[in-house]
């Protein structure tokens, strides 16, 4: 289980557009938000992203850059942004289950076509949303284990305010006896 105030592993990417992603030299100033996502096939994954992409210059603002990740390879990824319209948003593929799995994230299986006709692959993770700091700590972080119900990036921004303004630290970092 990934631990705040702990570093995170690292996570080395392609991007589609934005050349090659590396967490440890992203060089934000506040931390990068990561959005993992379980792929083309999923509609809900389409609308957070273009939810994402809409939000990414307010994060910008605020010094925290943003980039979506899913185990889709190259040409499912370039659909997923056409879909959803990603241009400042940047898109990672080839995430390994491997991987997917360091960073605590649930792995499930096909159930063939989803309701948007999109064939699942047979195994992908699920959504993840964190907040690594600069020094490749986690700051915040939310798994998943269904595709519902997931954090929205406008209360995100709204906390980052806070947390900026307050310097306002990771919380949930006990790891002593209960």
């Amino acid at each position: 289980m990934l631990m705040p105030r702990q570093k995170v592993p690292d996570l080395k990417l392609p991007t589609l557009d934005h050349g090659d992603f590396d967490l440890s030299a992203d060089g934000s100033e506040k931390g990068t938000v990561v959005c993992f996502y379980r792929g083309l096939h999923c509609p809900l994954c389409a609308t957070y992203l273009a939810e994402l992409e809409k939000r990414t210059a307010d994060f910008a603002e605020r010094g925290v850059k943003t980039i979506a990740v899913s185990s889709d390879g190259e040409e499912r990824a370039r659909e997923m942004a056409d879909k959803t319209g990603a241009k400042e948003l940047r898109l990672a593929y080839d995430l390994s289950l491997a991987k997917a799995r360091e960073y605590g994230l649930y792995i499930s299986t096909s159930r063939g076509k989803t309701s948007i006709g999109i064939e699942e692959p047979a195994l992908f993770s699920e959504p993840g949303l964190f907040m690594i700091t600069p020094e490749q700590t986690l700051y915040y972080g939310s798994v998943q284990t269904m595709p519902f119900v997931r954090p929205h990036f406008s209360e995100l921004v709204g906390a980052l305010d806070f947390a900026i303004a307050n310097a306002y630290p990771a919380r949930g970092e006990y790891e002593g006896a209960v």
